[in-house]
């Protein structure tokens, strides 16, 4: 056997044993903090923004999109750009969920920090639930995972997926809570497969 072919299949065994372990431990309750926040913001006036740093920010821009796909507007902040002026596009009373493998890196505290002068509240994701990010959050979810499901055990992958769960969970209850219809949902997806409606929802 190739040592590809040995990654390869490697990868595959991590892959089944971290998802069937993430998502069976994965906490209801927690979700449901962090939605409720979010949906006390809105009801308020306010609104919501994802924002990471490194790999964490493409799952943050997916994010936004998929959540503001699904009833609540929701807005990308870059990590990095924040503390260089982009925090201009919060204002005190907004949401910012914030996602971090470790929850500790210099410049992730720094996003964070400035996100919460301008006052803000942060929903925090990580991987490690002592960790600083999880200590400054208003709500916490979990995304941790023992292996990465590579050869080095550190280039960002079962954590990705991880997180994505989350993300697609909180989406999942904002959705519900908004009561979103076929309809309604059509007419945000006019174009491609998703913009029509189907024989049992007309």
């Amino acid at each position: 056997m190739s040592k590809e072919q040995d990654a390869f299949n490697n990868f595959i065994e991590i892959s089944k044993a971290e998802t069937i372990e993430f998502l069976s431990q994965m906490d209801f309750d927690a979700i449901k903090k962090a939605g409720d926040i979010i949906i006390d913001a809105k009801k308020k006036g306010f609104r919501l923004h994802v924002s990471g740093i490194g790999k964490p920010a493409h799952i943050a821009g997916y994010a936004a999109s998929l959540i503001s796909s699904t009833g609540t507007p929701t807005y990308f902040l870059h990590g990095t750009e924040a503390v260089h002026g982009s925090c201009g596009q919060l204002v005190p009373g907004d949401v910012v969920i914030f996602i971090s493998n470790s929850g500790e890196t210099a410049e992730m505290k720094a996003t964070v920090t400035a996100i919460k002068n301008n006052g803000c509240q942060v929903i925090g994701i990580a991987g490690n639930p002592q960790s600083w990010l999880a200590k400054e959050s208003a709500a916490f979810l979990f995304a941790g995972v023992k292996q990465e499901g590579g050869p080095l055990n550190r280039a960002p992958r079962m954590s990705i997926i991880a997180e994505s769960f989350v993300l697609q969970a909180l989406s999942l209850y904002l959705q519900v809570e908004r009561g979103l219809d076929p309809k309604q949902y059509v007419k945000w997806h006019p174009g491609g497969a998703l913009g029509h409606l189907r024989e049992n929802e007309k």
